[in-house]
């Protein structure tokens, strides 16, 4: 079992790493963590996912717990059900963006609060080791539909619709499922789709909207179909890219300042949270605003638990998560589109128009650099730039008047992760060589 249990979920190949066998375990251990008796299960479109979820249910059932299985589901509609349906917690058979022959489990407690390495994870593991036989058990199992009462709760956030024509690139993942019975409610919005038949072996590429190439087709569409907006769902539905009416791919970042003014509008002065890698457009956007810019380290459980510290009530990270608080705290691809289409309805802006006063940096975008000594490499960075602000929120942030760097560890790689933001690109390409040089090793 060792190596499936991550950072922020469970994953392995299929079956080499995980089966059914070893999820009816995880199910059996979940439940026994919980101590509770209501737990909800959902699943992607993978070929296997139907026999995971069912297995899981299984080994929830065997301990005595009760489960409800919504069939598929995206991600961000697990996360609904559980909050919905008052569950003790929750399970969402997936491996997102990854490429088939994974498969994988996300855990969530009550209100859609995600268990990770640092909270619940290690915990599921322990017990899952102990499991030798998952008995019968006396739990009930129920299956319901549950997609149209999700499908209601995201029509309460269209808020301005207006005859915008969006194309989505599903990636054949689960926004194939959400997506279009969203938008047949919405006849004001002209839909293209693309790729949205399900099919966990991602025939056309991978969903990913954080790699450039898995883009190039949707941009090119976008243009040739005049549209007004791309849309890129990853595997499972709980992240989304933009590309802008012109085909251009919006950063992750600078979406996150263009989304925070929806909110902010509702509510002034109010918290958002952003990743510590975001441009300084950013936190200046939110504060034209009238918010408050809450920098934050990387991943969703972070994200999310400093969220329900905070009371905010958005956040986003450069991998295209974005957090709403009206959503219980979760990320949602297809929330993040809705609230995209009402800010360019509202402001009878088109997205590039939106974007442009927020380009006035120049980031270099993350960088993998590979070492043998990430802690040493780390101390002798900030011994170099001692000069600077630093700060340790998540490795190492140096600031500087007019360029800034994060440099931050992988937490299963021997590998560095460097941004550097300047304000021009001489200036970026200098300071480039000046790190690349202190950190040493090889960029891969």
């Amino acid at each position: 079992m060792a190596g499936i249990f991550k950072a922020y979920d469970i994953r392995g190949r299929y079956p080499e790493e995980i089966d059914a066998d070893r999820v009816r375990k995880i199910g059996y251990a979940f439940a026994q963590f919980l101590g509770k008796e209501r737990i909800v299960v959902g699943h992607d479109m993978r070929e296997a996912s139907p026999t995971l979820a069912r297995a899981f249910a299984e080994g929830v059932t065997s301990f005595g717990s009760d489960i409800t299985n919504i069939g598929l589901a995206a991600t961000p509609m697990l996360y609904h059900a559980i909050i919905d349906g008052g569950f003790d917690g929750g399970a969402m058979i997936t491996a997102s963006h990854l490429p088939g022959r994974y498969n994988g489990i996300k855990l969530c407690r009550e209100k859609a609060i995600p268990l990770s390495g640092d909270q619940g994870l290690p915990d599921v593991e322990r017990l899952t080791n102990q499991v030798l036989d998952v008995p019968p058990g006396q739990g009930r199992y129920t299956e319901i539909e549950f997609l149209n009462r999700y499908l209601d709760h995201l029509a309460e956030s269209v808020e301005h619709p207006a005859p915008l024509k969006i194309v989505v690139d599903a990636g054949n993942g689960m926004g194939g499922y959400d997506t279009p019975p969203f938008f047949a409610r919405f006849p004001v919005y002209t839909f293209v789709p693309m790729y949205t038949d399900l099919d966990g072996a991602f025939p056309n590429h991978v969903p990913n909207p954080a790699l450039p190439d898995t883009t190039a087709e949707l941009q090119q569409r976008v243009v040739a179909e005049h549209a007004d907006l791309g849309i890129a769902i990853d595997g499972d539905g709980d992240r989304c890219g933009f590309i802008d009416e012109t085909g251009e791919r919006v950063p992750a970042d600078l979406a996150i300042a263009v989304l925070a003014e929806h909110f902010l509008q509702k509510e002034p002065g109010a918290t958002v949270l952003y990743d510590l890698r975001a441009s300084r457009a950013v936190a200046e956007r939110i504060r034209e605003y009238g918010g408050n810019p809450v920098k934050t380290r990387v991943g969703h459980s972070f994200m999310k638990q400093s969220m329900r510290e905070t009371n905010a009530v958005f956040a986003g990270e450069l991998s295209g998560h974005y957090y709403f608080r009206h959503m219980g705290f979760t990320d949602s691809g297809i929330v993040s589109m809705i609230t995209m289409l009402n800010l360019m309805a509202a402001r009878r802006q088109s997205l590039s128009e939106m974007i442009r006063p927020l380009r006035k940096y120049v980031q270099s975008g993350e960088i993998n650099i590979a070492v043998q000594d990430k802690l040493g490499t780390l101390a002798r960075v900030e011994a170099a730039y001692s000069d600077g602000q630093q700060e340790h929120l998540d490795g190492l942030t140096v600031d500087y008047p007019n360029w800034w760097f994060s440099l931050r560890q992988s937490q299963t790689e021997p590998i560095l992760r460097l941004v550097i933001e300047t304000c021009d690109e001489l200036s970026l390409e200098l300071e480039k060589a000046r790190l690349l040089a202190t950190i040493g090793g090889n960029v891969v």
